[in-house]
């Protein structure tokens, strides 16, 4: 049979400081099963102390600590962590559990709290094996355990506990006030194989968090294994391969597309002032909702780059007097100049369309959502504008393509590896942890990129002749003189 028991002791010194919470006397290696139990919280718990639970696998009708061949194995209940901010209204102030707000002002936001786990996940290895008792692996050694009873050796069953499943979802805080917690106890039969990577993987997250991963961080990855079907992870990791690829290459043909850039011909400033503060903001924002580095990391690339076309654009320089900067902007010839004024122009009119947009947006979530600050509020109404109305902004660029009839001025090899990375993004967009609006705007992207597509189909370009502008469409390498 399998028994659960909950202790504050990680070692069990005597039957009475232990609590029976789970007792399956028909206990099935082959049936899996999901119970939801009520634990006890004892009072050291509640004040920031660990429980641990014991599992055991024994014999019906023997208490566990006295059957020979039982098999046992110990997890801690509880966690430590900073736990979220809690989010409230701030026109009224009120928040959800005012409970948690009276704990709050007892305990320092920055500081980590008891967290219970109310999950357990259970693992019985089924399959049998046999292996060269010299070359044992050593991940499965670690989980065997043999009991010798006069001359002949029992090899009991392996018993494991899935720490994969233990999400920071599942966590609940630990209130003082709360006597018992819920705990759902599952299992299910485990192959060989499966036991041999889950345990790899467990090593694995345990060395990212050594080497300074967070635990959000580490449960994303979690989430990768564990809620994803494992073909499906496979195609993960493929497609994951190419986006990468498709980055480097939109990071590389978009970076050399600006450095040879001399005239803003054709280039809608606004578009390119917009993006820059668009992919500021919503990298603020993934910072404030603590976002997998796996979106992070591109996000702040593209921040540094967007940040470099705004001075290319400007035609800005940095002089320094002393210690102290100053900043110089360079003139437009006239072709630039007509640019400006079809930007300028496109820009007034979505003026009236988007302002009154963001405004009402910023006003009706400040009313009727919660969060944590008005800086959480400020840089939520900020990205909302972006997410639900940024794609407006570009219409300045098909604006000023139309008037010109052209698109030979755009960087269309950066564009077309983005737009492989915008499907790409729609596939990720499912897998990995984001915001929802960031999600959304995944697919937004794929309206944009078909514009863009419609107006080069519109206006083509002729590579072999030189444009309006007394530019090439691509500069052909020159000949060294002989």
């Amino acid at each position: 049979q399998l028994s659960v028991y909950t202790t504050t002791r990680s070692n069990i010194g005597a039957e009475s400081t232990i609590d029976l919470v789970l007792n399956v006397e028909d206990f099935d290696l082959e049936s899996k099963f999901e119970r939801t139990v009520n634990v006890s919280v004892p009072k050291k718990t509640r004040n920031n102390g660990t429980l641990y639970a014991y599992i055991f696998l024994h014999h019906a009708g023997i208490l566990p600590w006295r059957d020979g061949k039982q098999v046992h194995i110990v997890s801690p209940l509880t966690t430590y962590m900073v736990p979220k901010p809690e989010e409230i209204n701030l026109l009224t102030g009120e928040s959800a559990t005012q409970q948690i707000e009276a704990e709050k002002q007892t305990s320092a936001l920055d500081e980590p709290v008891s967290h219970w786990r109310s999950r357990l996940t259970l693992n019985v290895m089924v399959e049998d094996f046999v292996f060269d008792g010299s070359s044992l692996p050593a991940d499965v050694h670690r989980y065997m355990k043999m009991v010798q009873l006069g001359k002949t050796v029992h090899y009991l069953p392996i018993l494991f506990i899935d720490q994969l499943s233990n999400r920071v979802k599942d966590l609940m805080v630990i209130n003082r006030s709360a006597t018992e917690l819920p705990l759902t106890v599952s299992y299910d039969k485990i192959s060989l194989g499966k036991l041999r990577f889950w345990i790899h993987m467990q090593d694995a997250l345990y060395s990212l968090q050594q080497f300074g991963f967070s635990e959000k961080d580490a449960d994303e990855v979690k989430g990768i294994f564990v809620d994803t079907n494992l073909y499906f992870l496979a195609l993960t990791f493929f497609v994951a391969a190419f986006h990468l690829l498709f980055d480097f290459l939109a990071f590389k043909n978009d970076i050399s597309f600006w450095k040879k850039k001399r005239s803003m011909t054709g280039m809608s400033t606004k578009a390119v002032l917009w993006r820059c503060f668009s992919t500021v903001v919503v990298f603020i924002f993934l910072l404030d909702e603590q976002t997998s580095l796996l979106v992070l990391i591109p996000a702040g690339i593209g921040v540094v780059i967007e940040l470099w076309k705004v001075k290319k654009v400007l035609k800005m320089t940095i002089k320094w007097q002393g210690l102290r900067p100053r900043i110089q902007l360079g003139t437009y010839s006239d072709s630039e100049k007509k640019t400006e004024e079809y930007d300028t122009q496109a820009m007034k009119y979505l003026s009236y369309l988007l302002y009154p947009l963001c405004i009402g947006g910023a006003g009706y979530s400040l009313l009727n959502v919660k969060y944590k600050s008005w800086y959480s509020w400020l840089i939520n109404s900020f990205v909302n504008g972006v997410y639900a109305f940024g794609f407006l902004f570009m219409l300045p660029q098909l604006f000023v393509n139309y008037k010109m009839k052209s698109v030979a001025h755009l960087p269309w090899k950066a564009f077309t590896y983005k737009a492989f990375n915008t499907f790409i993004d729609d596939i990720f967009a499912f897998i990995i942890t984001m915001p929802t609006s960031h999600r959304l705007a995944c697919f937004r992207d794929d309206v944009v990129f078909l514009v863009y597509l419609y107006q080069r189909w519109l206006y083509p370009v002729d590579k072999s002749r030189v444009n309006e502008y007394g530019e090439s469409y691509e500069e052909k390498p020159k000949k060294k003189a002989h």
